[in-house]
């Protein structure tokens, strides 16, 4: 297997091809059989707990170990010993800041889930503070936030109207959020938060960029000071609500405090990214945008001419909700039902906005954990008069730059929040509902990511049906539907990369004895008389007869063209093995169809480098013995080599 084949007439008719010299070579190993108890275990832990949790309690007295425990769960105990003054000045700018920008939000974000203002801002109040305690991502900022607001709103009118059942209304979204906690939490506790990520970032793109147009769109009520405005989402009949209303719904004095404060918003944006050091310009100018409408309203009575305002923000501190929870009765499957996809999306925002400031500062972040906390804020949050709070990509980037060093800058948060809603709220009276358009429409277009569209279009073709697929299912029929056409786009592509893997022809590298793609190494060339074929997938049941099909279709094509040349027949089919990670009872009964083929074709089989698990079973199946031990080798180039000989006497 060894030995060269001299350079003579015979040889040189295989074409640019020729066997080399190799060292001896080694055999396919075969590991030692595991006990099926400690396989099982090992798979379950590297599912469930693949960052190995437990290793920081390994060889601890008991009282550190209680120590670790409490502080894995409140991770406020393992960085408070260290808390000083100079992160207190961090944290209590950003706090501040941040607070400028999310009590205008809130109260926006709250008439966008069809709920009185003041909910709003109970929800930056409660959540914020337990997740201070809970949370380990020191950046996040906490809070409701457009998509998820509208998404809620969506849903719950679905179920019941806001004005007309507005009791109702309100329960089933504290409900909501209560199972929205629970789901949340129940990910997290039960390390599952890997399903998560099975909602493409592709998909979440077109999502987001769909729902932050549908957002936009919802807002043209208060932009435009229309009063009968349609209770569908989709492009199409909110364009026929607005442009039917224009000769007798539209209130110009509105449209230019909207227009023009939404100029100033920009502006301050603009300016925000031209100059990083002057951030707190965009993140203060919706507070400044509220205080001046509300003062220009308040000294022309603009009220009176038909711009719509606030009109009441209930005073004081969060009301409990814990008697308002649906426990029973029909409600409590459609609190279910929606917390669970609100749940759903607002952790996967959080998540992701989450692990990216995570890996700007350099420290990790634990994600079930997060999930856990996340999880706990909404269950109490619900209990509080809250709807569902995440971790806002706006805030958390104001908090970011702001020089946040810890979760504090969330309680500090809370403190204004607080004080907001015990002193302050009677002056949000006559707050133009406009401004509030204007504030939301600035806060969602940043949702729009033209780049990471281009980029996923250039990258790969099928992300971008995925993420188109989600942006005309949020714009052109609803939220819920849009979602829908992410997730199943999502897991499309992963049924069509599972059930249909890839699989490539190889070619020798003139000069080497190394084996490549021929699609991506043109100048590889193929063994004369051999077709060596990889299989780029673990072969499972659901993929396992198409690997047998297309491995038997490149053989007729590639037998069709020698043919059509008048080359040598095909004698031997060697499959690379190498990216093949796993196979189970199918895989391997394809593997014996296969073999079965290519025997009454007077082919032989031979495989190359199958891995320690694939090796173990194709033993403990018998197919080793099916083949023969000598038809398994450790690399292609050796497979190659033993069929050398071969290829010389048929020549």
């Amino acid at each position: 297997m060894g030995n060269s084949i001299p350079d003579n007439d015979e040889s040189r008719e295989l074409g640019d091809w020729q066997p080399r010299n190799l060292p001896a070579a080694y055999k396919v190993g075969v590991p030692p059989r595991k006990n099926f108890v400690n396989e099982f275990t090992e798979r379950v832990k590297e599912t469930l707990f693949p960052d190995d949790p437990l290793r920081a309690y390994k060889n601890q007295p008991k009282s550190k170990q209680f120590l670790l425990g409490l502080q894995s769960f409140f991770p406020i105990l393992s960085w408070v010993r260290e808390y000083n003054l100079k992160k207190f000045k961090g944290d209590l700018i950003a706090g501040f800041t941040i607070a400028s920008l999310c009590i205008p939000q809130d109260i926006g974000y709250a008439k966008l889930a069809n709920l009185d203002p003041q909910y709003g801002l109970y929800s930056s109040f409660v959540p914020p503070l337990v997740y201070a305690v809970m949370g380990s991502s020191r950046d996040i900022a906490i809070g409701p936030v457009a998509v998820v607001s509208l998404l809620l709103g969506n849903l719950l009118q679905d179920e019941f109207d806001p004005k007309l059942n507005k009791e109702e209304y309100h329960r089933l979204a504290v409900t909501a959020t209560f199972f929205a906690g629970v789901t949340q939490a129940a990910l997290g506790f039960f390390r599952l938060g890997f399903i998560v990520d099975f909602l493409s970032h592709a998909a979440i793109v077109g999502f987001m960029a769909g729902a932050a147009i549908t957002i936009a769109l919802q807002q043209l009520k208060g932009f435009l000071g229309i009063q009968n405005f349609t209770k569908e989402t989709d492009i199409v009949s909110v364009m026929k609500s607005v442009w039917g209303s224009v000769h007798h719904g539209w209130n110009w004095e509105t449209i230019v405090i909207g227009t023009s404060f939404l100029a100033f918003l920009l502006l301050a944006k603009y300016i925000g990214k031209k100059n990083r050091s002057l951030f707190w310009v965009p993140a203060i100018a919706p507070l400044i945008s509220v205080i001046l409408s509300t003062f220009f309203v308040y000294i022309t009575r603009a009220d009176k001419h038909g711009v719509q305002i606030v009109r009441k923000i209930k005073k004081g501190i969060n009301p409990s909700s814990v008697h308002e929870l649906y426990f029973s009765g029909p409600n409590l499957g459609k609190g279910i039902k929606i917390g669970v996809v609100s749940g759903m999306i607002a952790l996967t925002e959080a998540t992701a906005i989450g692990r990216t400031f995570a890996d700007m500062k350099g420290y990790q972040l634990d994600g079930n954990k997060e999930m856990v906390a996340l999880g706990t804020m909404n269950i109490v949050g619900s209990m509080t008069s809250c709807f569902v709070a995440t971790g806002s990509f706006s805030r958390s980037a104001v908090n970011y730059m702001a020089g946040c060093q810890t979760a504090v800058s969330n309680i500090v948060m809370s403190i204004i929040v607080l004080l907001t809603l015990e002193l302050i709220t009677p002056l949000f009276k006559y707050t133009p509902n406009a401004i509030l358009a204007s504030i939301i429409i600035n806060a969602v277009i940043g949702l729009i990511d033209y780049d990471a569209a281009i980029l996923i279009w250039k990258i790969d073709k099928f992300d971008f049906i995925a993420c188109m697929g989600a942006f005309f299912g949020v714009v052109f029929d609803s939220v819920e539907i849009g979602l829908l056409i992410a997730v199943s786009i999502s897991f499309a592509k992963i049924l069509l990369q599972v059930t249909r893997p890839r699989t490539a022809l190889l070619g020798n590298l003139p000069r080497t004895t190394i084996y490549r793609n021929i699609q991506q190494y043109p100048e590889a060339t193929k063994v004369p008389g051999v077709l060596i074929v990889r299989v780029d997938s673990a072969i499972y049941f659901s993929n396992s007869n198409y690997v047998k099909e297309r491995i038997l279709r490149w053989l007729r094509e590639e037998e069709e063209k020698l043919k059509e040349d008048s080359l040598p027949r095909i004698n031997f089919l060697i499959v690379e093995m190498s990216p093949v990670t796993d196979i189970d009872t199918s895989g391997i009964h394809a593997l014996e169809d296969l073999y079965k083929n290519l025997s009454k074709r007077e082919i032989q089989l031979l495989l190359a480098n199958p891995g320690p698990i694939v090796m173990e079973k194709l033993q403990a199946s018998d197919f080793t013995e099916l083949i023969g031990h000598d038809k398994i080798f450790l690399t292609v180039g050796e497979a190659a080599m033993s069929c050398a000989p071969k290829v010389i006497e048929e020549v």
